[in-house]
């Protein structure tokens, strides 16, 4: 793909967006890879959690251990399930590991209650249907199909939010590797997944019990839970590099600044937990999905919103009102508590930058 094409992508995939790293590690990659992988273990697990010698950089904070669970999962062929809060970077973890084990992420079924069988195996194409019958020319393959066909990791984004007997038609292709394609006959009655083919799923703790999945599904499944991120100073450094990330492709000549993101993930941190460092207990918890990944579409909004309107970098005014935009929505109880959270914690903190951003609360909704 040309340097124009991608660079005219709002979000590029894993594997362009990151395909000089890639490209460096199966140079230097001289480890044993398992049958069908692009990268050995080594190699996966160095582009996810970032090799400093290689020049690789961190791509999320989580536990080099649980990322090597992760691989050795996929490595024995079970299908692997990502489950947490929602905004834990669920979706970007699979989608790194999908492009350090075979080079492609975007074969990628996303669950919803609308989502029929053929939108993950596969359809056809109802002119050549009609016009030849049933025929290898006129299938047309979904991500399931060809994942087995080619060898590569399928990415099945909020599996609980599909119903239930669509995501039973995953157990044949877990269990036997096999889809059987009863249209057709003779080579083409039955697929046999290649070598590299597995499917690593994601489900958030909130949609629990909305289709929770079959016991017989669950057993195809090794999971593994992704934690919201603890240390502040990790998410921090996240939120910064994530969001100047964002800017840049935006357009936007300038960083939010500093004290204002240390505002941002200060306040994300109050609101999810419901307590604060040197503030009263007893905060009521928001309703509102208060994760790093939402931190970062505030910080984005946030430079945004002062470049596009004002030409200038962002200040506490802006954060006060890209919050109200994220926090409160159309909960009135969250609103409430959002102001609760100004009267009780922001005035009780010491610095210009917190005085600031306490005199601009007249701006939440």
């Amino acid at each position: 793909m040309s340097k124009t094409n991608t660079a005219a992508m709002q979000r590029p995939p894993a594997e362009i967006q990151y395909a000089g790293e890639l490209a460096k590690l199966a140079k230097a990659d001289k480890a044993p890879r398992p049958p069908g992988w692009a990268l050995s273990l080594n190699a996966a697990r160095a582009f996810i959690s970032g090799d400093d010698a290689l020049g690789i950089e961190r791509k999320v904070v989580a536990p080099v251990a649980a990322i090597e669970r992760m691989l050795v999962t996929l490595a024995t062929g079970r299908g692997l399930m990502l489950v947490g809060e929602p905004g834990t970077a669920k979706s970007m973890l699979s989608e790194l590991l999908a492009a350090a084990v075979c080079g492609q992420s975007t074969l990628t079924i996303q669950g919803g209650a609308s989502i029929t069988e053929d939108q993950i195996k596969y359809s056809w194409n109802y002119a050549l249907l009609i016009n030849e019958g049933p025929s290898p020319r006129a299938l047309v393959p979904a991500p399931l199909y060809h994942g087995m066909r080619d060898g590569l990791i399928v990415r099945f984004e909020e599996i609980t939010r599909a119903p239930l007997e669509v995501q039973d038609c995953l157990l044949g292709m877990l269990s036997d590797r096999v889809m059987a394609v009863p249209e057709l006959e003779n080579e083409h009655a039955m697929l046999y997944a290649r070598e590299g083919f597995n499917i690593i799923a994601t489900a958030n703790t909130r949609d629990r019990g909305v289709n929770e999945m079959s016991a017989a599904l669950k057993r195809r499944f090794d999971f593994e839970t992704v934690f919201p991120i603890l240390d502040f100073g990790h998410e921090l450094a996240l939120v910064e590099q994530a969001s100047a990330r964002l800017l840049e492709r935006s357009g936007i000549p300038h960083r939010v600044p500093g004290p204002i993101l240390d505002l941002l993930v200060s306040t994300f941190r109050d609101l999810r937990s419901g307590g604060g460092k040197g503030a009263p207990d007893g905060m009521d918890k928001l309703a509102a999905v208060m994760s790093t990944a939402e931190a970062v579409n505030v910080a984005h909004a946030v430079g945004v919103r002062a470049w596009f309107l004002e030409q200038r970098a962002g200040n506490a005014a802006d954060l006060v009102d890209c919050i109200a935009g994220t926090v409160v929505k159309d909960n009135p109880d969250d609103r409430a508590k959002l102001r609760r959270y100004f009267e009780q914690r922001v005035a009780r903190r010491e610095g210009n930058h917190w005085r600031d951003y306490f005199n601009a609360r007249h701006r939440l909704p």
